[in-house]
Formats: structure tokens, C-alpha cells, sequence
């Protein structure tokens, strides 16, 4: 079968951001195919699959899912709703608002920063506060064109607290990988290891020597 054959069987739509950053929300990897498989069901239309389905579609037994349907349940991550049809019948359905609720927050206040305007309407902004491993994730994101996973934004801490760099020659570092159309953190840290070698300290050192080498 081609990958065309495959496209029959449908996607599964799934939050960027959860993806990212789901280790700061500590959902385990086990809990997070859990939260996939619900979707994959809520997705296709069917709101309260079996234990027993869900088991069958992953590597997980019967009691594992049961488990850890328990553990979101509690954690309120995760709720059991009624529902009622259109002839009456009383049923059950999973929602992950919770889940949603909580990842919105984490991301409001990490990731994001919301501005107020005039009109007192809330906007998403580019900008973020004055924490700098904040607005150069954002940096990397906007470049990137995607969400940095937690190991890469411990790599831009590791910068700024481990190695000291300048949050401006880390940015100079971002724009050389972005014009290399390289789009990884370790091109950007082997950009900032030859500046090391090269002693380049300030920005000013770093841009005559990119005029000299262009």
C-alpha cells in the first residue's frame, strides 16, 4: 500500500503545544499516548471508547488505561460528562477540557504574554516579559516556525546561565543559522562555539567579524 491508501484511515489533530510541552504539565509518556488515543476516538465521533478499545490501539493493557484514565480523572485533567441524545438516551462522553484549560495557562504564562489595548480586548503579542530565556524562546519559535521541545529551551538556559552568553549574540547566532536555513539549536551552538574560539565577546566584535568573512 502507498501512503495514499493509508490517508483512508483519516488524522488525528493534536495541540502543538501539548506536544511541547507536556513534561512541564508532568503528564507521562504514557499518559500522553492515553490523551492521544482519546482524541483519535473524540475525533472519528466516538466520545466514550471502551478500555478495551483504547488498550487494543496501543501497547498498554486493559488495566494500564484504566489507570491512567484514573490518574487524569483525578488530576482534573480529564472528566466523564452525560449526555443526553436527540431521543432521550442518557450516555457518557471523556472531555480534556481540563487538560486544554491547564496547558492554555502554562503557555499564557511562559510561553506567551498577553497585552491589554484600549478597546480592553486581549491580543497574543511577539513580545514577552523581561525574562530573558522567555523572549528568545519566542525568538527561536517565530524563526523556527514551530514550538521548542523542553530540551531545546534547557539548552538556551544552559547559554544564558552556563556559558554566559549575551542574549544579543545569541540572537546574532539565531539569524546566521536562519540565513544557513538551518534550523536547529546545534548549528546555532556550534555558530556560538566558533565565536568562542575566535575570543568575539561583544556584538559589536561579532558583526565586523561576519563583514569580514561574508
Amino acid at each position: 500500500m502507498q501512503f495514499n491508501d493509508y490517508r483512508t484511515l483519516g488524522f488525528t489533530t493534536i495541540q502543538n503545544g501539548l506536544i511541547a510541552y507536556y513534561p512541564q504539565l508532568h503528564i507521562s509518556d504514557a499518559e500522553l499516548i492515553l490523551i492521544i488515543q482519546l482524541e483519535a476516538f473524540a475525533q472519528k465521533g466516538e466520545q466514550f471508547p471502551s478500555n478495551e478499545k483504547i488498550a487494543a490501539n496501543t501497547n498498554l493493557s486493559v488495566n494500564d488505561v484504566a489507570n491512567l484514565i484514573q490518574t487524569l480523572i483525578e488530576r482534573q485533567f480529564l472528566t466523564i460528562e452525560q449526555t443526553t441524545d436527540s431521543q432521550g438516551r442518557i450516555g457518557n462522553q471523556y472531555s480534556l477540557n481540563g487538560l486544554y484549560d491547564e496547558l492554555d495557562k502554562y503557555l499564557t504564562e511562559n510561553v506567551l504574554i498577553k497585552e491589554t489595548s484600549h478597546n480592553n480586548k486581549t491580543k497574543v503579542s511577539d513580545n514577552l516579559d523581561n525574562n530573558p530565556l522567555n523572549l528568545l524562546s519566542r525568538k527561536f519559535e517565530i524563526e523556527f516556525g514551530r514550538y521548542l521541545s523542553p530540551i531545546e529551551r534547557e539548552q538556551i538556559a544552559s547559554w544564558l546561565s552556563i556559558d554566559h552568553y549575551d542574549p544579543q549574540i545569541i540572537e546574532m547566532a539565531l539569524r546566521e543559522a536562519v540565513l544557513s536555513q538551518a534550523y536547529s539549536l546545534k548549528y546555532v551552538d556550534r555558530v556560538l562555539l566558533n565565536w568562542q574560539r575566535h575570543n568575539l565577546t561583544t556584538p559589536s566584535q561579532i558583526e565586523q567579524f561576519l563583514q569580514r568573512n561574508r
